[in-house]
């Protein structure tokens, strides 16, 4: 076959004669010099593809060896980790090179779809462009075979060459000691006959063993203890044994000889010669016993030790075969190629250590080691000796999808929740991952400092100096003085202002974390009894009674209802239904840069809809990771694609009741909730007009046209299984249910228990698993809860009462229109700097009650458009879950992110802008139409 090597800087080949490589290496990346990461190929023509595109890409590449193993698509499973944490250490060498391929492939896309060159860039052209790709990359699976095929051929003779030599000594250990048993039992070692017409079960082994079984093998099966290569219960269970025999041999003398004891003490050279039979008897049938013994845990040690070999071998098979599935298919999607199925009936399936006869001697030979381990400890029982050996096994490590929310925590775990470098905590402890305490680092001493004073020095911890500290007993300070500047005449009225603003500054300025604030609720709303009895006359409630009714508060339907929603997102993600859609849609976008950012942004909107504004960024970055990769560093391009799927994804939380945790808290609020008909009536015209005006700042800012190819986003092409079919199914009549929730409200009650069905669906059936459940955003559902009970609480003491009746007097000569201008550009303002979802806690019951008390009531038309302005706030970085992932996203080559903070204020702030003159016009005319 005619070679060439492929050099490339992504892939480490270097040309070689008699040699090869693939090796893979484990763990962090190594060098390109180091051989464990080279390809070594025969020699074919001294080409490369592609020299550095500039100068400056040459320094770029210079400074960045260690970034190119992190191209790894998000939702793909990791399969070097499970070859990394699956291999045999000394053979890892010998595996699948499977991030060296991986390597290979990004290069080749980027060959694929490089713009086509004059030539007057002759210099810049790839020397060997006209090369198949299907043929540079069967050159390299040809030595990951052959390799793998030659070490497999090796390693099977060794072992197998062991097991035989182990089975000939099992047989000999087996006569030997059925030989000694038959010479214990006459008197006379070795006189018994032939082993062979013996029976096995008079092995003496097996004695040892029978009184031990009980309290030994089936002890430490039953109870979990993995076996040891200690000797200790092994010493224990045979010296019971000897015990037992050394008593037999003692009455073997009188036994043997058949005398009786009147006739022994007749003569007294008999009874010397008696003893001295005895005597030396013994010492031989001590020195018999404690050879076999020592033989018998020699044999057992030796089972192990290939039954463990066996089964690596096995495995080693197994990985391997999965690599090559793995990789082809890779290959194929991202090439968009056809080599698979050829490829794997013509080399990988033919291949010895991938036909079925290979792994089915395989198997023979680790039941025959099975049996023989039976023959020698168990007496026979292979069940027991498949347990006993199996003990010894590592487990095998699966790396299972992730649901979006457990992609949501590595992101929020790598980026502290994108706090923009606001990463210390009250403690003064700085959370920064890049400072973290490394294996091998000294332990961090807090930092003192000290303190003049009159009466000398105080040391004191810095973290009392520190910017959080301060605020935070600010904010205390506050506080206090609220609960008794007298303000308001009622003392519940009073505690409950002094509670809304000590909360409210918590969840501004964050000093503590927002779920932490929402837990202090319903301790204030107890200690400070701002709850008073619903009927009239209204009276404080004592503790008790207020504890059962602050808590009420805080588990409603609509809790259940964002539970629901995120079960759904779980399923669609997990296993890639709502991927398969998205890249449906994208692959129909072709490559023309406008073309691709308008259908990006729509579809992040559209996943918004049913995944949460929270989840869909996360799912289209992921998908986009093609188009970045092969996009130059600092392209426009790149910037405008994140930040339209951000922006996009933030007016896609406004687009359905479950798309963010805003618009559940306005369904709480709003009576009657609108149905989720009336909903889509309203925004969806709202959201498509908000998302093509996001669209033209992006092409005037950006440009992204300009000079950009665009790789296009390639299908799924797997079959649809029965889990996606099923799944499919009830997500889509979940929605169903939702919408025409009012019609059912007879049988349901509320959307909250339809929500129920997808989790109990989903979860029952194992589709989705505790620890999925475990992954849910549980510090969202915390905060909602909290919030609930917050209005509940502030409604009950009749203080939202109070501030609405003065607000009312103050907009009394406002039109509806006015109010709903004000209030919304109030609320935009305010989500822009804290949370969408904390600003909906705060200032929509408030809207609500201003609404009722206005001469012609609209209160769910006010609130509507101010639940609408919570999701357009899009101004900052903090603005809302997606820009704080769009924030984190980094170049995988040059580890720089993407976005600044100047990104979001030159084209939020314009966005947030234009969507509030779309929701106070079109959603005002359309909100009135439905009768709000």
């Amino acid at each position: 076959m005619p070679a060439c090597s492929y050099l490339k800087e992504y892939t480490s080949f270097e040309c070689g004669g008699d040699s090869r490589g693939g090796n893979t290496t484990f763990g962090s990346p190594q060098p390109q010099s180091s051989i464990a990461e080279s390809y070594e190929l025969v020699d074919y023509a001294k080409a490369r593809i592609q020299q550095a595109e500039s100068a400056r890409d040459r320094r770029r590449e210079s400074r960045r060896p260690e970034k190119y193993l992190r191209l790894a698509e998000a939702d793909e499973m990791k399969f070097s980790h499970s070859i990394q944490f699956n291999a045999v250490p000394d053979w890892s060498s010998h595996y699948i090179a499977y991030s060296n391929l991986k390597k290979l492939i990004y290069a080749l896309e980027k060959t694929i779809h490089r713009p086509p060159v004059g030539e007057e860039d002759a210099e810049q052209s790839p020397l060997i462009h006209s090369e198949d790709p299907d043929q540079i990359f069967q050159r390299a699976l040809d030595v990951e075979l052959e390799k793998i095929s030659s070490f497999y051929q090796l390693k099977e003779l060794e072992i197998y060459g062991e097991v035989s030599e182990f089975l000939k000594d099992e047989e000999s250990y087996e006569s030997e000691n059925a030989d000694q048993l038959d010479g214990a039992d006459g008197g006379i070692p070795n006189a018994g006959g032939r082993a062979s017409d013996r029976p096995r079960q008079g092995s003496v082994f097996r004695s040892f063993h029978s009184g031990r079984r009980a309290s030994t093998v089936s002890k430490s099966i039953d109870e979990g203890v993995e076996d040891s290569d200690d000797d200790d219960d092994e010493n224990t269970a045979l010296t019971k044994s000897r015990v037992s025999l050394g008593k037999r041999t003692k009455s073997m003398p009188y036994d043997v000889h058949g005398g009786r004891s009147e006739d022994m003490r007749a003569s007294t050279e008999f009874n010397k010669s008696a003893r001295r039979n005895s005597n030396s008897y013994d010492d031989y049938a001590e020195q018999a016993f404690s050879a076999m013994y020592s033989s018998g845990i020699t044999l057992k040690k030796r089972a192990i030790s290939l039954f463990v070999q066996l089964c690596e071998l096995k495995s080693f098979i197994q990985l391997n075969k999965t690599g090559f599935t793995k990789v082809l298919k890779k290959y194929d999607k991202i090439c968009d190629r056809n080599l698979k199925a050829k490829y794997s009936e013509k080399f990988v399936a033919p291949a010895y250590p991938f036909k079925p006869e290979t792994i089915k001697h395989v198997e023979d030979n680790i039941a025959r080691l099975e049996q023989a381990y039976a023959d020698v400890v168990t007496q026979g029982d292979v069940v027991v000796a498949k347990k006993e050996l199996r003990l010894h096994l590592r487990e095998h490590v699966v790396w299972e999808r992730n649901t979006v929310w457990r992609e949501m925590i590595g992101i929020e775990r790598k980026a502290q929740a994108a706090n923009m470098g606001l990463r210390r905590t009250l403690l003064g402890r700085d959370n920064d991952p890049a400072k973290a305490r490394l294996q091998g680092d000294d332990a961090e001493d807090l930092e003192i400092k000290e303190l003049e004073t009159p009466v000398g020095r105080i040391r004191i911890p810095a973290w009392l100096y520190s910017s959080t500290m301060l605020t935070l007993v600010a904010i205390i300070a506050v506080f206090f003085i609220l609960l008794y500047l007298p303000i308001m005449k009622k003392v519940e009225q009073q505690n409950c202002l002094a509670m809304l603003i000590f909360v409210s500054l918590l969840w501004a300025t964050e000093v503590i974390p927002l779920f932490v604030t929402s837990l202090l609720i319903p301790f204030l709303c107890v200690v400070l009894r701002v709850v008073r009895s619903d009927d009239k006359p209204h009276h404080r409630l004592e503790a008790g009674p207020a504890t059962k009714y602050i808590f009420a508060a805080m588990w409603t339907p609509v809790i259940m209802l964002l539970l629901g929603g995120f079960t759904v997102a779980a399923a669609l993600s997990k296993y890639d239904i709502a991927k398969r859609i998205a890249t449906f849609v994208l692959s129909k976008a072709g490559t023309r840069p406008r073309t691709v950012l308008v259908t990006n942004m729509f579809v992040a909107a559209f996943a918004s809809m049913w995944i949460s504004n929270v989840a869909a960024p996360v799912l289209c970055f992921s998908i986009i990771q093609p188009m970045l990769r092969n996009l130059p560093s600092d392209s426009d391009m790149s910037k405008a694609l994140i930040l339209g799927i951000a922006l996009a994804s933030n007016i896609g939380g406004m687009l359905s009741p479950i798309a963010s945790p805003q618009n559940i808290v306005a369904l709480q609020i709003m009576s009657p909730p609108p149905s989720w008909g009336t909903w889509f009536f309203v925004v969806i015209p709202v959201g498509i007009i908000s998302i093509l005006l996001i669209w033209v700042i992006l092409l005037v800012s950006f440009k992204p046209g300009k000079g950009t190819t665009i790789v296009p986003i390639r299908p799924v092409k797997d079959k649809i299984t029965g889990i996606q079919w099923f799944i499919s199914l009830v997500t889509l009549g979940t929605i169903i249910l939702w919408c025409v929730s009012h019609q059912l409200e007879w049988l349901f009650g509320d959307m909250g228990v339809i929500a129920i069905i997808p989790l109990v669906l989903f979860f029952g059936t194992g589709i989705l698993t505790k620890e999925d459940f475990n992954n849910f955003l549980w510090t969202i559902i915390i905060l909602a809860a909290g919030g609930l009970s917050l209005g509940k609480a502030v409604n009950s003491s009749g203080l939202l009462h109070t501030i609405a009746n003065a607000i009312t007097a103050r907009v009394e000569g406002f039109s509806l229109y006015g109010v709903l201008v004000v209030f919304a550009s109030l609320i935009l303002v305010v989500a822009t700097f804290i949370s969408h979802t904390v600003a909906a806690l705060i200032i929509l019951p408030l809207v609500h009650s201003v609404g009722m008390g206005m001469d012609e009531p609209h209160p769910n038309l006010l609130v509507m458009g101010s639940a609408l302005m919570c999701s357009a706030a899009m101004g900052l970085p903090t603005s809302g879950f997606p820009n704080m992932t769009a924030i984190m996203m980094e170049d995988s080559q040059t580890g720089q992110r993407y976005l600044q903070v100047k990104h979001f204020i030159s084209r939020g702030i314009p966005s947030s802008v234009v969507t509030l003159v779309v929701v106070v016009t079109v959603g005002y005319g359309l909100m009135l139409i439905v009768g709000m």
